[in-house]
């Protein structure tokens, strides 16, 4: 569903990809794992068209993603969940989802989403009508990946879902993004620096290091992986 071949990104004189490649098929979980500054976040930046590439192609579903404005990628169903969440704080729980369906018309669908969205997670049910700015970071972790299931995602990239949250919610949060990919049939594309929870619910994996992958492989394979455990798991 999503092949990048190549692909150099740079902020002004600083070099943050140098040729990253990488595929992920449809219907499948996929992740990046890696250090800070390894170049995880800028490359789903890339993707989603917040950063211009310098040089390499991004083919989504057949399309030509390199020169895209971002607005136009998510109309594709190419959907960003960004690191931070990114909430409207001011806005309620159920306006921050209204916002993720800015491009749908469809409102009997909109309706039957933000169910789904609240039977995933039934505390985001509970404080529909409380602002978002006063839900813990678990909780507006929930609000960012429902409000990217109302755009009508078909690609779903998730950037660091596990930071600063609780350990108990970051557990939740995990089994719904498996969930999600089962029930709703979406790709996901995962950056995330709990390698041993990125490669549990993955089923292929690439490993990122100063903007390069150093290796790939199928999860169980890079967790087993004796310089992975070293450097990523602990181990």
């Amino acid at each position: 569903m999503l092949e990048v071949d190549n692909l150099h990104v740079s902020y002004g004189a600083i070099k943050a990809l140098h040729g990253v490649s990488l595929k992920v098929p449809k219907g499948s979980i996929v992740t990046l794992i890696g250090a800070n500054g390894a170049g995880k976040s800028t490359t789903l930046r890339a993707l989603s068209g917040l950063v211009k590439p310098a040089a390499g192609t991004i083919r989504y579903d057949g399309i030509d993603l390199a020169r895209r404005p971002a607005h136009k990628i998510v109309a594709e169903g190419l959907c960003h969940v960004p690191e931070g969440r990114m909430v409207f704080a001011n806005l309620t729980v159920k306006e921050n989802l209204r916002m993720g369906a800015y491009l749908q018309t469809d409102r009997k669908w909109i309706a039957a989403q933000t169910d789904y969205v609240f039977g995933l997670f039934p505390r985001l049910k509970e404080r529909e009508h409380q602002p978002a700015g006063t839900l813990s970071g678990g909780e507006q972790q929930m609000l960012a990946i429902g409000r990217a299931l109302l755009s009508k995602p078909k690609f779903l990239m998730l950037d660091e879902p596990s930071l600063g949250i609780a350990p108990l919610l970051v557990k939740t949060i995990f089994e719904r993004i498996v969930e999600i990919n089962r029930e709703q049939g979406l790709t996901i594309l995962l950056v995330e620096q709990n390698a041993n929870l990125a490669l549990d619910v993955s089923s292929y994996g690439y490993v990122l290091e100063t903007g390069k992958v150093l290796l790939e492989g199928p999860s169980a394979e890079l967790k087993a992986n004796p310089d992975v455990r070293a450097a990523y798991l602990g181990a």
